[in-house]
């Protein structure tokens, strides 16, 4: 994959950090098929090249291997910065928690001054680990949040927080145009079959028969949002004029015990399901109050879990 971006007073419409990612490479793909041009940049350190590999010859394409830690030289205009460059998931995050630290401080500062020099739009991908642990259901953006700064998870969630500090900051202070998206569990093609997010895992050990490990009795619930749903849906945030944070998931709401019976049926599975004891740091509840979406965006869900899982594990089938 080549890279273009070294020319000077060009005009980029998209730049997306972290595009390698599950996320960020579906929100590439829409984007490239809506005639729009895309440089993506991102160190690989968990997002694969196999996700971008059909665009190699795309002339609406560049790549460039960058971590954002480090600010990124360019010199011209970019219409809009997609900010999706940070470890998704625990088994990552909690094995390097101060380079997630630095990834959600740095990285975000130095993609802030880039919005500041380019004039761009930006937007940042937060997450429903802002809410913390809480027994309040569902989760609204201005909600009283608490959040235990000595739990394994709090690199990642007090990163995400600050991440938002820094872009409220840089609105206040030099008038940047920013959007911020929280995030809720999200699934679809292009989830590495090993990353530890709890479909990716029920899917990949049920195709196995191998046990399904559901921690504590199962009763924690989860919702979620089909990749397709959420690229839409952060599309229209980007394209609006509301610059606070706003919740984008599927309120739709299941248990992790029968989500793990869905799938071995989905999967005709001769796996078992295993327990194992509660993770105390592990949220009880995640379910978004999506009002303020469906209010300033006009958007909601439109796929089902059921529809969801199984072109997800048609995918991972496929692998």
């Amino acid at each position: 994959m080549n890279f273009v971006g070294q020319k000077k007073n060009i005009q980029i419409n998209n730049l997306v950090t972290g595009g390698a990612g599950f996320l960020g490479s579906n929100l590439i793909d829409f984007l490239i098929k809506n005639e729009e041009n895309v440089l993506c940049i991102d160190d690989l350190s968990s997002g694969t090249l196999d996700n971008l590999k059909h665009l190699k010859n795309n002339k609406k394409f560049e790549f460039k291997k960058h971590d954002i830690r480090e600010p990124f030289l360019f010199e011209g205009r970019i219409d809009k910065i997609w900010h999706f460059a940070c470890p998704p998931v625990p088994n990552i995050y909690k094995i390097e928690p101060l380079s997630t630290l630095d990834i959600n401080y740095t990285g975000t500062l130095n993609l802030l001054n880039l919005a500041k020099k380019c004039n761009s739009k930006i937007l940042l991908t937060s997450t429903s680990e802002i809410y913390g642990n809480t027994r309040i259901n569902p989760q609204y953006e201005n909600m009283p949040v608490d959040l235990l700064t000595y739990n394994p998870r709090a690199c990642y969630s007090e990163g995400k927080r600050i991440a938002e500090t820094l872009f409220f900051a840089f609105e206040r202070l030099y008038g940047l145009k920013i959007r911020v998206a929280r995030i809720f569990n999200t699934y679809g093609p292009k989830l590495k079959m090993n990353d530890g997010r709890v479909i990716s895992n029920f899917i990949n050990f049920s195709l196995s028969n191998k046990n399904l490990i559901v921690n504590g009795d199962g009763s924690q619930t989860r919702s979620f949002c089909f990749i397709d749903d959420m690229v839409i849906g952060l599309v229209k945030l980007m394209g609006s004029d509301y610059n606070l944070p706003l919740n984008l998931g599927n309120p739709e709401e299941i248990s992790i015990i029968e989500l793990a019976k869905l799938i071995k049926r989905k999967t005709n599975s001769s796996s078992e399901i295993e327990f194992r004891p509660t993770i105390k740091e592990e949220p009880f509840l995640r379910r978004p109050s999506i009002e303020l979406a469906e209010r300033v965006l006009t958007w909601q869900p439109k796929v089902s879990l059921e529809t969801g899982l199984n072109k997800t594990i048609d995918y991972f089938k496929k692998q």
